[in-house]
């Protein structure tokens, strides 16, 4: 590959710090992957050989970190071959390393679970005292008033955070503050939670810690001293003030640091993120360089000029000197660029649907040296400011012509029809709606459900679940398996949806059992009744704007679809067309308001650069940048009346755009000659998987689609957690006795008591599995305590690697020399993590392919310790077949999982009778 000046010197440059400005679309993540695969064997900054382990590479999604990792591998495999231990190599966020220091390096912290942003705020509302929620309050016009439950929780939730991210002056803050805040940080103690927030504070504090005398500050110290030797941290311009400090933490023993980012790309302000940080990155490290990227390699040479006349208008004091310029195989065409106005919404939503018609078959190069293909439904991407707000007319127009679409995220989910379906379930068993109203609900939905089968349903599944009574556990009616059943009495298959709408709808309904389960997750422990008439009442008035920013997609195989998204959540992608609607003022960019009512709970003085919360037009100006940069060839900008006062006057960036020569405003539709059939871009997507994402797809292709696909979530049980506790409970044993400390029989009670977490157990079924836990644990140490010096690797990370652009991840429970030299790989088990003896025995050579890669070693056996009194335990030797056999099944799956290749089982089996989603997939056999 052919390297830019600039790019081979961004590459080389390992001896002294680095800054990388990267203009967008200028190859950056090709250029971290050479520069991380060239540190390994150079000497690093304390005299020794670089080894995968130490390397820390921070990217801002995981997605980003699965394209990154993949693209590292494969330049490490074609540099120096095969190197054993990149599983010790990190490439992931922030919040995923920050995690695994604490649940790797101190014990109190591993049975901490960790909080969604819904889940959060779904948290402060049900405790909305004991969170502090409603103990603060806000300052109105002078006046101080109570925050509001449901009201104000979202206000409160980035409250909290900005309290523990920012460097507030703590000491300033109203005493009903200083309240709220220790009381939402008990009550996140005292349920074993981490927030996002709480996992980046808990490892820094730690990093900072002066007290070499505790244990878990000195082990996290000495762990960072002696591993860490290169940090690299992309999209640096969104780190906020936390995140500088898990920075400074990494690097305080020496490490070499390379960040990589774009002030014009700077788009999270909002969230805390300080522009200042890049700006002034050469004055906070010693000895940086400077490398600029400024040629693009994705977008056509008028859209790059187009979106450098918006940042090039941001003062020369707050950027940093760079000039992008197109530097790719797109060519530009007149007609390729658009800025057109409409009458109203309406004409605006017809014109892009036409549009999006007008391009499906247009012949689109997705490479320098790939073949043409025609464009198509996926190829067009439609990005607005605010999905809520303005989206409403393009969606109906799409679903009145039946254009396949997905918006990102769950913005707009509760308005499709299958999903307002759905809803209506949970109306009927809180009583606000009759049979009648939900048949004619999923009737209109169009599913190809018949009235008797929705009638059916109703009496088996939904007037069962309104029976219930304290006879019965509480946990034996949940809302997810309500939700299910009615789905699979209903008779709903993905297959019988008319019109080949099964996947899209399918898709839907899995987001929405997705923000089911977000929802039982907090309120599991309330009775069925309570459950169903909050769960109506929070579906009506809360979810949809719950959601407003939230993007769960997975970033595997995604349908054929136009995809509508918010500018933000677009940040890192690109397509062949993008859509910019709804230029209006005070719209895009928006009024200067984000994070000001921020400061009716803290005062504007306690926060340093308080103005960044708010936004102003260089914001706006750096986002609308990144939309415009989100295009390869075709942009269409567009403004139209939203009816309203603040809502008829164009956005400057409208008009900004008509005065570019580049720009047409009234369209030239491409040509009709030489189109093709339109296909979707079949790259080689990275695909990485958990050991137990695989054991679903080595099991049942398509119940990991249902599960990992569509988010079709399960049931909770109440025990859910006991397995994972005693799991724990090893790891602090097994961590311990690496370090020489051995644990006794007489210390079980304590392990239990800092590990134990049930979640969702009530005082009965706790009282009930504390002794078994104990007993368990007790019982281990008892036979095993004369070979726990045996220990060589605890929660190992391990990794294989298949297959190009497959990686299967997970960690090992115990690996460990036995007497005879031999060295055995050890799973825990319990009755409740329970499974079949095939897929166990799959697990555990997996593991064993990891375990070489790790060391370049071949364990010898494999055995399962079945951690239950009357428990069967297994062992046997590993067999190099069955690794091997293993091996081509993975890069199978991975290659069926790129394709979207996922069927059902041929026949009813055993499997399926286990199966929480079989009735989603298939007729049930008694």
């Amino acid at each position: 590959m052919q390297f830019t000046k600039a790019q081979a010197e961004a590459i080389a440059t390992t001896d002294q710090n680095l800054l990388i400005v990267a203009c967008a679309g200028s190859g950056k993540t090709e250029v971290l992957s050479r520069r991380i695969a060239g540190l390994l064997g150079k000497t690093g900054p304390d005299g020794n050989t670089t080894q995968p382990k130490h390397i820390v590479a921070f990217t801002f999604t995981e997605k980003a970190a699965g394209e990154l990792k993949e693209r590292v591998y494969a330049r490490i495999k074609s540099q120096h071959g095969e190197i054993n231990g990149l599983a010790e190599m990190y490439i992931g966020t922030m919040h995923g390393y920050a995690l695994d220091l604490l649940h790797s390096h101190v014990p109190e912290a591993f049975k901490y679970n960790v909080l969604n942003d819904v889940q959060t705020r779904l948290i402060i509302d049900k405790n909305s005292a004991k969170s502090g929620l409603t103990t603060t309050n806000h300052v109105v016009q002078g006046a101080e008033k109570p925050l509001r439950r449901y009201i104000h929780s979202k206000l409160y939730q980035q409250a909290m955070s900005i309290l523990r991210e920012d460097d507030v002056d703590i000491a300033g803050l109203r005493p009903d503050v200083k309240e709220g805040l220790d009381k939402y940080q008990e009550l996140l103690a005292a349920r074993r939670y981490f927030d996002y927030t709480a996992i980046l504070l808990n490892a820094v504090t730690l990093l900072e810690g002066d007290d070499e005398e505790a244990d878990s500050i000195l082990n996290l110290r000495n762990h960072i001293r002696d591993s860490v030797r290169y940090v690299v941290v992309d999209e640096y311009q969104d780190t906020n003030p936390i995140q500088e400090r898990l920075i400074r933490g990494l690097t305080q023993f020496g490490a070499n640091l390379c960040v990589v980012g774009d002030d014009d790309q700077t788009i999270y302000q909002w969230r805390g993120s300080a522009v200042a940080n890049i700006l002034n990155v050469e004055d906070r490290y010693k000895d940086v360089a400077r490398v600029t990227l400024n040629e693009n390699f994705r977008s056509s040479p008028a859209i790059v000029e187009l979106a450098r006349t918006y940042v090039d208008r941001i003062p020369d004091e707050h950027r940093l000197p760079k000039q992008m310029v197109a530097a790719g195989h797109q060519s530009f065409d007149l007609g390729d660029i658009l800025a057109v106005d409409f009458a109203n919404q309406q004409e605006e939503a017809r014109w892009i649907v036409d549009r999006i018609e007008t391009l499906r078959g247009v012949p689109f190069e997705d490479g320098s040296d790939a073949p043409a293909r025609g464009m198509t439904w996926s190829d067009n991407a439609v990005l607005f400011r605010s999905v809520k707000a303005d989206a409403g007319p393009l969606v109906e127009e799409l679903r009145s012509r039946g254009v396949p679409y997905v918006i990102k995220g769950l913005t707009k989910l509760f308005e499709t029809p299958e999903v307002v379906a759905a809803c209506s379930l949970f109306r009927y068993t809180a009583s606000l709606v009759d049979a009648d109203t939900v048949v004619g609900t999923w009737l209109a939905a169009d599913l190809a459900l018949t009235e008797a089968d929705l009638r059916a349903a109703i009496s088996r599944v939904l007037d069962k679940a309104m029976m219930w009574d304290s006879s019965r556990p509480w946990d034996a009616t949940t809302l997810q398996g309500t939700f299910l059943d009615f789905l699979e009495a209903a008779g709903l298959r993905e297959e019988t949806v008319p019109g080949d709408r099964g996947e899209l709808v399918y898709y839907n309904l899995g987001r929405f059992s997705t923000a089911i389960g977000d929802y039982e997750k907090i309120f599991l422990t309330s009775t069925p009744q309570d459950r169903f008439i909050s769960f109506a009442s929070w579906l009506e008035n809360q979810a949809p704007n719950y959601y407003a920013e939230a993007d769960r997609d997975t970033g595997y195989a995604q349908p054929d679809a136009v995809v509508i998204a918010t500018v933000h959540q677009a940040k890192g992608m690109q397509w062949p067309a993008v859509y910019l609607p709804a230029l209006r003022k005070n719209t895009f960019p928006s009024r200067a308001s984000g994070g000001t009512n921020i400061f009716h709970i803290i005062e504007r003085e306690l926060v340093p650069d308080a103005d960044r919360y708010r936004g102003g037009e260089e914001d706006e100006r750096r986002l609308f940048y990144v939309a415009a940069t989100r295009a390869q060839k075709y942009l269409a900008l567009t403004f139209a009346s939203n009816g309203k006062t603040t809502g008829k006057a164009q956005s400057v960036f409208f008009t900004e755009a008509t005065r570019v020569s580049t720009v047409l405003t009234r369209e030239i539709a491409p040509s009709t000659q030489q189109r093709l059939t339109p296909a979707p871009r079949r790259g080689t997507p990275d695909v990485v998987m958990s050991f137990s994402d695989l054991k679903y797809l080595f099991e049942c292709p398509y119940s990991f689609k249902l599960r990992l696909l569509y988010g079709f979530d399960s049931p909770l049980q109440k025990e859910i957690g006991y397995g994972k506790s005693l799991h724990d409970a090893m790891a602090e044993i097994h961590k311990r006795a690496i370090e020489g400390d051995y644990a006794a029989p007489g210390e079980a009670e304590d392990l239990v008591n800092r590990h134990l977490n049930l979640p969702f157990a009530n005082v009965a079924a706790y009282e009930q599995l504390r002794p078994a836990a104990i007993s368990s644990v007790q019982r281990y140490l008892q036979e095993n305590s004369a070979t726990l010096r045996q220990t060589v690797y605890s929660e190992q990370p391990v990794e294989i690697h298949p297959a190009p652009g497959v990686t299967v991840i997970g960690r090992v429970d115990l690996i460990k020399r036995l007497d005879s030299e031999m060295t055995s790989i050890v799973d825990f088990k319990s009755t409740e993590r329970a499974q079949a003896e095939d897929l166990t025995r799959d697990q555990l050579h997996l593991y064993a392919l990891g375990y070489r890669e790790l060391t370049g070693q071949n364990a010898d056996l494999v055995e399962v310790l079945n951690l239950d009194k009357a428990g069967k335990s297994t062992r046997e030797t590993v067999d190099p077949q069955h690794m091997d056999s293993l091996t081509q099944r993975v890069a199978a799956a991975g290659d069926a999982l790129r394709t979207n290749v996922l069927p059902r089982l041929p026949v009813w089996c055993a499997s399926c009778a286990s199966c929480d989603h079989a009735g989603i997939c298939r007729k049930r056999e008694n």
